[in-house]
């Protein structure tokens, strides 16, 4: 198991523009996040709509899995659940004291995805849900240190809004004027990933979903809509949800989930 890990001022002060600016952001916002992300209707619409989609065919149980910019551990909390030893990797000053008091049985690495400090080939998968578009423009350097610190045949599962959507094109105008929503984010674009690194890895799954209950239900934070609200159109929204997901396709859809393997 990865030992915990404290991050010292003399790493703090190497960061890159675009990782300062991460972590600035989420301090920020932090307790909004956690109060929108984590109540009981998020953390089934993750359940149902992006992990086992994500995970799917893979046995967790006895991995060791890489939680990377883990927040304060929502994705966590469905891995441990699973049987996987994880540890969870974050850059933010506020969420990571969350996450340690949180998940005990998971170590906990206070670094950039950019510059883990993790040993090569330590790692059966790694997990970003909804991270990689908040590193723009070192979405490739993310990539290639996830691929150093996984196993050989190791897997890389990731969920992030994509580009070539329809709600891409609202979502551009929306992150200029939302404070919820940093400069340097931007749709990822997996065609253009999986062109880039084909020799390092090859993608497995990709599957485009994500419709109303996502928008509403899961990013009631970016609405407006307070929390507890939610119980009185989340049961209808969600049942909604796997049936339009069924009509859509990469144009339509909010999101994309996939899994990779590396070569």
């Amino acid at each position: 198991m990865i030992k915990q890990v404290p991050i010292a001022a003399t790493w703090e002060g190497q960061l890159g523009a675009s990782e300062r600016q991460q972590q600035q952001h989420y301090d920020t916002i932090a307790a909004d996040y956690e109060a929108h992300y984590s109540d009981e209707w998020s953390v089934e619409y993750r359940r149902r709509f992006i992990y086992e989609p994500m995970f799917a065919g893979l046995k967790l149980d006895g991995m060791q899995v890489l939680d990377a910019m883990c927040g304060s551990g929502q994705t966590t909390s469905y891995l441990l659940a699973h049987g996987a030893s994880v540890t969870g990797l974050d850059i933010s000053n506020e969420v990571i004291g969350t996450f340690q008091s949180r998940w005990t049985s998971a170590s906990v690495v206070k670094r950039s995805l950019l510059d883990s400090g993790l040993p090569d080939n330590s790692f059966d998968c790694v997990a970003v849900v909804g991270g990689l578009h908040h590193i723009h423009p070192n979405v490739k350097a993310a990539m290639r240190e996830i691929h150093r610190v996984l196993k050989p045949g190791g897997h890389f599962c990731f969920m992030e809004p994509h580009s070539g959507s329809l709600p891409d094109v609202v979502r551009k105008v929306w992150y200029r004027v939302d404070r919820f929503f940093s400069d340097n984010e931007a749709a990822i674009d997996v065609g253009a990933l999986q062109k880039d690194f084909r020799e390092s890895f090859e993608l497995r799954k990709t599957s485009y979903l994500g419709n109303i209950a996502f928008l509403l239900v899961l990013n009631s934070l970016i609405f407006r809509i307070p929390p507890k609200s939610k119980k009185l159109f989340a049961p209808l929204l969600m049942k909604l949800e796997p049936w339009i997901n069924k009509l859509q396709t990469k144009l339509t859809s909010c999101f994309v989930v996939t899994q990779w393997q590396k070569l």
